[in-house]
């Protein structure tokens, strides 16, 4: 016959464990050693982003600055933070508003902490399929740059171009771009960069004693662009007779001489998808010059910033 029994059941605690991701983080302003490799929460995109699986991630002057305290007037940071902009690697989390782009996407783009095995990204286009993983993240901010800067000092067919700075990534891309719109180009560059530059389509030299008298044995400049920061803007205003057809991305005091100091980013996600052509039409490369593993940031940070690269430096994850 039925009898009342009180019948317990077993109370069973459920533990959700979130599984971490490597990222590069510092916790306070400072040279290379405040970078600590730490295990973070993996990122979550919001309205009209993305999230990666990142496969590889830029180093660019950029962040270093930051990471020094050089730029908290344009580049607010509070810390403790991430670093890194660009990146390439494959879609694992679309966010809400996001068309056109699906889990297992490989794309490249710009994004925040990009500096970590998975980032969320903001602005993003389809990877181009000549391009390595390493390749394709060294191209955003580059050619955002490239773009901004060649429409800014108007360089127009015909025209010669001097480039300060010529055999990095920007000036890598400058070379490229302005040479297929029919532009001179004259670079000047280390030693062991004038056979690169040559191989890009410029008119090369050496920085040092006696650089303006070589660049003038090479053409009538008409514009210039100073991607360096080596302190040559009065004589590019000289060199080109008007400090309106020079362009700085790398010398803070750009006014005292009379000019425009470009630091605003533009339309990024027009540069990626003009960039994708210009790869695809076999216009544009960007030579990777070394890569550096997650562990390895602070040491990718010491060469980016001794410069004299020759393309890009990529961190690989």
């Amino acid at each position: 016959m039925p009898c009342n029994k009180a019948i317990r059941y077993k109370t069973i605690t459920v533990s959700v464990i979130v599984v971490g991701v490597k990222k590069i983080m510092y916790s306070r302003f400072g040279g290379p050693e405040v970078l600590e490799l730490v295990e973070s929460e993996r990122p979550h995109p919001g309205e009209g982003q993305i999230r990666i699986s990142v496969r590889a991630a830029a180093v660019n002057a950029f962040d270093w600055r930051v990471r020094e305290g050089q730029r908290l007037g344009t580049h607010p940071v509070t810390l403790p933070s991430g670093l890194g902009i660009d990146a390439s690697g494959v879609v694992d989390m679309v966010g809400p508003g996001v068309m056109g782009t699906a889990v297992g996407d490989a794309v490249f783009g710009e994004g925040r902490d990009t500096y970590a095995e998975s980032a969320v990204m903001t602005v993003w286009h389809p990877m181009p399929a000549p391009l390595s993983y390493e390749e394709a993240a060294g191209y955003p901010s580059v050619l955002e740059a490239a773009l901004r800067v060649l429409d800014e000092v108007e360089a127009r067919s015909g025209e010669t171009l001097l480039v300060s700075g010529a055999a990095g990534g920007v000036g890598s891309a400058v070379v490229q771009i302005a040479r297929s719109r029919g532009v001179h180009v004259i670079g000047t560059a280390g030693t062991g960069n004038q056979r690169y530059l040559r191989s890009i389509g410029a008119s090369a030299t050496t920085y040092g004693d006696g650089w303006v008298e070589r660049v003038r044995a090479l053409g009538t400049i008409d514009a210039a662009l100073d991607l360096a920061g080596a302190g040559v803007l009065p004589q590019l205003v000289q060199l080109t007779g008007n400090p309106n057809r020079v362009v700085t991305i790398a010398d803070l005091d750009a006014a005292q001489h009379g000019v425009h100091f470009s630091g605003a980013a533009g339309d990024v996600a027009g540069a990626l998808a003009e960039g994708s052509r210009l790869v695809v039409d076999g216009v544009l490369k960007l030579p990777v010059a070394a890569t550096y593993t997650l562990a390895e940031a602070a040491a990718a940070h010491v060469d980016s910033r001794a410069g004299h690269t020759r393309g890009r430096r990529i961190i690989v994850i």
